[in-house]
């Protein structure tokens, strides 16, 4: 039975080394591809994906092999892993506590405002280098195409997606007849040409950050259940290395250290 948590270490960093090959590729496809707006996902699935592969590889071989050494390597990284991972998670469920869509009367569909968003969130998206790249996303994936061809009654009755509300159209609010009447200044920046629109409104902007909020909420989900799992394997390996430690040395578990069962002590 003591072999057993080396047996499980086994086969679970051969399951984990096998998982890490998708998650590499799912990188490398993202980094190749023009028309996903989820560029700013490749390098961590990619820093994620070897880090899994180095680890998994790590534990397979010290619990398969009895090689304490990559056993306490792989210990040592899986720690390192348990508090990045919750710390990720931490920071995550701070920036994006605030945010969320404004009910607009009348509409199906949810309108977003830069200002309602963590400071953090809002300086990553106003980087020009940054905005550029996510607003050539938004064109190559043609989401405002989608509905070029609503009626104004599908305006009232249908929902949007957070960035076809915020950069395919101007604010609900925008009176284009009152040309005196103060508004917003997204109302100013849009126009009818289909690679302008609303792409640089503020508006826009939120949608993209509204989008990335609720995927980190998703994600934080994930690390939640990812941190149990670690934190059980981890327990686990320390069994298995401790296990290792002991198979190396003369007497492995369950050997009897005495050399005679009943020692003599009179010597006269």
């Amino acid at each position: 039975m003591y072999r057993f948590s080396n047996t499980v270490i086994g086969f679970l960093n051969l399951f984990t080394l096998l998982a890490s090959i998708p998650i590499i590729g799912g990188g490398l496809w993202m980094a190749r591809s023009s028309t996903t707006c989820e560029s700013f996902l490749q390098t961590p699935l990619l820093v994620v994906g070897f880090v899994v592969l180095i680890i998994s590889l790590a534990g397979f071989i010290g619990a398969c092999f009895n090689v304490a050494w990559a056993l306490w390597v792989y210990l040592v990284v899986m720690l390192f892993l348990i508090g990045t991972l919750l710390a990720l998670t931490l920071f995550g469920f701070v920036v994006t506590s605030h945010g969320g869509g404004v009910e607009v009367p009348g509409r199906a569909y949810r309108e977003y405002h830069l200002e309602n968003y963590s400071p953090w969130l809002r300086k990553r998206i106003k980087d020009p280098h940054y905005w550029m790249t996510i607003r050539s996303c938004i064109l190559g994936s043609k989401t405002c195409g989608q509905i070029l061809l609503w009626t104004p009654l599908d305006y009232l009755t249908k929902d949007m997606s957070p960035i076809q509300s915020g950069c395919c159209k101007p604010p609900t609010s925008c009176n284009y007849g009152a040309s005196m009447m103060a508004q917003d200044a997204d109302c100013y920046r849009w126009n009818n040409a289909p690679d302008v629109l609303c792409y640089e409104c503020d508006s826009c902007k939120a949608g993209v950050l509204e989008d990335v909020r609720r995927d980190w909420h998703k994600l934080s989900v994930l690390n939640i259940v990812m941190i149990l799992v670690l934190i059980g394997i981890y327990s686990i390996g320390c069994c298995a290395f401790q296990n290792t430690k002991r198979a190396e040395t003369d007497y492995p578990y369950g050997e009897n250290r005495m050399s005679k069962v009943r020692p003599r002590w009179d010597f006269y």
